[in-house]
């Protein structure tokens, strides 16, 4: 998987806060990829194209005046936020959205918008927290499992791991089969076999993908504990957590799901990533 520089990074915008966090975390990660940047709005009142214009170009002059080298596009879209996003997603190598809005533009892009968008976006999406000031420092976390969107959010961690050069941290979140249904505990016999299983498999997925990015510093995880805490936990000193969305892997479901709840819980950008995704 290539990644294509020609397709940009879309953001949604809407004048809030969130919104301009949202705006220059795509701006550099435009920057990192020599992509364009496209500022878009959305709205179902014409007659306010003026103030949406006005949004537009005041996140668009944030951006080049923080990434100059980066080329900006603007766009006013009429109709559901929704709906447009999700169309325009299909000409983005990535799209960014805030994780709520409360923006002077009515029709809001952010808030609940930013779930579903990362559910069923045609490309990768990010989902930007404005809980932290800044997402510079700390690995990159992926969520692994075994399978096709656990590939997928691989593939996008190590690019995005290559071009941040920092390290990756590879993470699969493990406990018994039984333990959340059950007061009983497993035998420890069997609990060892099994950590060690998913300690292999894991090794084992990430060999193609060492070989591809031989100048990523990995560090394997196993963790004991509930998908959505462990993963929170991580991305609490990350500076960006890459999940896949609708996993149906043979370990305990990391991905689909968990996507949703790290959406609500962590402090750093998350990218949620489905089989179908590529750039």
């Amino acid at each position: 998987m290539t990644a294509n520089s020609s397709m940009p990074v879309l953001v949604g915008v809407d004048g809030s806060e969130p919104s301009s966090v949202a705006a220059l975390w795509a701006a550099k990660e435009a920057d990192l990829h020599n992509a364009p940047l496209r500022l878009m709005i959305v709205g179902e009142n014409p007659s306010r194209d003026d103030e949406a214009w006005e949004t537009l170009s005041n996140a668009a002059e944030l951006c080049r005046n923080d990434r100059p080298l980066v080329e900006v596009f603007e766009e006013i879209r009429h109709g559901r936020p929704i709906e447009e996003l999700l169309w325009a997603s299909a000409e983005a190598r990535l799209v960014a959205v805030g994780s709520r809005g409360l923006g002077r533009v009515a029709e809001s892009v952010l808030g609940s918008v930013s779930t579903a968008v990362a559910m069923h976006a045609r490309c990768p999406v990010a989902v930007i927290r404005d809980r932290r000031t800044s997402f510079t420092a700390g690995p990159v976390v992926v969520g692994v499992d075994e399978s096709a969107p656990s590939q997928a959010a691989l593939w996008f961690a190590f690019d995005a791991a290559a071009a941040r050069r920092t390290d990756l941290v590879a993470m699969h979140v493990w406990r018994p089969i039984t333990a959340e249904y059950s007061w009983i505990e497993a035998p420890s016999g069997a609990t060892w076999f099994s950590l060690d299983d998913a300690q292999q498999a894991l090794s084992g997925q990430l060999g193609q993908w060492r070989e591809s990015y031989p100048d990523v510093t990995v560090r394997e995880e196993v963790r004991f504990g509930h998908p959505v805490e462990e993963l929170t936990k991580a991305a609490s000193g990350a500076q960006l957590l890459v999940v896949g969305h609708r996993g149906r892997g043979g370990f305990e479901r990391l991905l689909g799901s968990v996507a949703h709840g790290v959406l609500h819980h962590a402090e750093c950008p998350i990218v949620v990533v489905r089989a179908s995704h590529t750039l």
